[in-house]
């Protein structure tokens, strides 16, 4: 009892941070090295499955399936959600088979898929073995759907009503069914016609402010969107984004209502494409995560760590060819550097703006020729105002007022060329069905180098030999 009073209290949330503190998780952690249930029970009733998740992802594996062990029982079905995709093979093996039913039976069809789908095939014949009948048939029929599909998306419980009911029909229907027919978040009624095609969906807020004697169809939104479950998940992600929807049919081939997407699935989705994309820029691989292990971590990263030594190889082609010029004149090798190093990063900002709005389908053929001549115009101005800097760093530095034009010179070719590809290379690549966030960093990087030295370096021969 008495190591009972030293167990810390979870520190209440102070300004706008939410996260985890780090005397937090020493006081779960301690409760578990003491094996003291009742404490830790105390300290983790209060943290949502999110920040419970987070915990996880935080400890070590030992002490994580101690933590897991201990909780036992308590263990809910969101935090599997909420985990990260690396680490939930591993919590599944350490729940024992009850506590695993108890967590996945509590979820909706759509996470109990997402749950799944990732996992390898004993794991995934474990759960599903968990689930009724009806909910089994549910998941494996969502798993059918392609990766990465709405039909994957989807949860199947979904509320429908008929186009002749009224909102008195509808209040009625709600509250006479069971709990468990019920999604446990829904936003809208669907109202369907007597073959099942979704006509037109009614608020629960607008429902509730009716009159019993309303007809439903007198109450639909003017926007509606119906998604086929074969629609790829970025573009159901970008109609939620696009439209400002709440939630939205499911439908088959035929057309058949056949379940939903709410938002909260679809802004995962859109959070998802984000961070692949940066982990694409960056070439760290689309699935990179920190709780990868080090040889997973080593070999998504080699490829481009590969190409990116292929295309460093061709800049110093280009260097070679100038050898002698930089034999005589030291400073070329100087300064080379700089100009490569800002066309670089000057094609690197146009490429990432490039690549956002080829995302969000803000750059299109209608509008790239003036986002093409924005960027050159701004890769102008930017070169015009560094070239004027390294000029006069150049005569102060190497007095050497020709060596100034030269490099600054060389500075507007380069930042003009930078501004092009940046845009450019992503939207050919977009055009001809490569993914402009895996490939074009590779691509924008060489011709900045190519042409900053080739630039520099042939003027210099040109105008200082």
């Amino acid at each position: 009892m008495q190591e009972d009073s030293q167990i810390m209290q979870p520190a209440e949330i102070e300004d706008n941070a939410y996260a985890l503190e780090r005397k937090d998780v020493s006081a779960i952690l301690y409760t578990v090295d003491i094996e003291n249930k009742a404490a830790l029970l105390d300290l983790m009733e209060p943290l949502h499955a999110a920040d419970i998740a987070d915990l996880l992802e935080q400890i070590n594996a030992y002490d994580r399936a101690r933590l897991i062990r201990l909780y036992d029982r308590e263990f809910d079905g969101e935090i599997l959600s909420e985990l990260d995709e690396t680490l939930r093979e591993e919590v599944i093996a350490v729940l024992k088979p009850q506590v695993l039913a108890e967590a996945v039976r509590d979820l909706d069809s759509d996470d109990v898929v997402d749950l799944v789908e990732d996992l390898e095939a004993p794991q995934q014949e474990a759960i599903l073995e968990v689930l009724e009948e009806a909910d089994r048939a549910a998941v494996e029929h969502a798993l059918s759907y392609p990766e990465y599909s709405a039909g994957r998306l989807m949860q199947r419980e979904v509320v429908m009503a008929p186009e002749h009911w009224t909102v008195g029909d509808a209040i009625d229907h709600l509250r006479s069914s069971d709990e468990k027919d019920l999604p446990t978040h829904y936003y809208h009624l669907m109202i369907v016609d007597p073959r099942l095609h979704p006509v037109g969906n009614v608020t629960l807020g607008t429902l509730m402010r009716s009159k019993r004697d309303v007809p439903l169809t007198d109450l639909v939104e003017e926007t509606f969107q119906v998604i086929p479950a074969s629609q790829a998940e970025a573009d159901v992600a970008y109609a939620f984004n696009q439209y400002h929807l709440i939630s939205a049919p499911v439908v088959d081939d035929e057309g058949r209502l056949i379940g939903q997407i709410t938002i909260d699935d679809a802004m995962v989705v859109l959070d998802e494409e984000h961070e692949e994309d940066i982990l694409r820029l960056a070439g760290v691989g689309e699935e990179s995560s920190l709780h990868d292990n080090i040889l997973d971590t080593t070999r998504q990263r080699i490829p481009w760590l590969l190409v990116n030594l292929i295309t460093s190889i061709l800049a110093s082609l280009v260097i070679a060819q100038f050898d002698a010029a930089i034999a005589q004149i030291v400073a070329l090798a100087v300064l080379m550097p700089i100009v490569a190093s800002m066309g670089g990063n000057a094609g690197t900002q146009s490429l990432t703006v490039a690549v956002r709005a080829i995302a969000t389908k803000d750059l299109t053929g209608a509008n790239v020729w003036r986002v093409i001549r924005r960027e050159v115009a701004v890769g102008l101005i930017n070169g015009v105002v560094f070239a004027v800097m390294m000029g006069i760093v150049g005569v102060i530095w190497f007095g050497s007022p020709a060596l100034g034009y030269v490099i600054g010179a060389a500075m507007v070719v380069n930042m003009v060329i930078a501004g092009l590809a940046g845009t450019v290379i992503p939207v050919l690549l977009d055009r001809v069905g490569i993914d402009p966030a895996l490939a074009s960093g590779a691509f924008v990087t060489t011709v900045t180098d190519v042409v900053g030295f080739f630039a520099f370096l042939g003027l210099a021969a040109a105008v200082l030999l």
